[in-house]
């Protein structure tokens, strides 16, 4: 599901309008802007209840081996992203 999808099925879902669908979602999930994106660059967990959780996760500067020609590389540090299913959406999924 993309997000165009996201949002015709939030609008139908919720009896919504398209245009107030499409800014929820982006009220939510736009990359610069968005309440998630927001809360994980101050390193905040994003918790919904039922859902799950998203949490900031610090990787420290490593050395690595480029797969073409196996010499090592520095992979510098880095913050990425990690998501743990809620109990009832793990339970949804089977």
């Amino acid at each position: 599901m993309n997000r165009t999808e996201l949002t015709e099925a939030l609008a139908r879902s919720a009896g919504m309008s398209r245009a107030d669908a499409a800014l929820a979602v982006e009220g939510l999930f736009d990359p610069r802007k968005g309440v998630i994106a927001r809360a994980l660059r101050r390193r905040s967990t994003v918790r919904i209840t039922g859902f799950g959780t998203f949490v900031p996760r610090r990787r420290e500067a490593r050395i690595g081996r480029d797969p073409r020609t196996g010499e090592p590389i520095r992979i510098p540090a880095g913050t990425s992203i990690s998501f743990r299913p809620g109990k009832p959406l793990r339970e949804t999924l089977g």
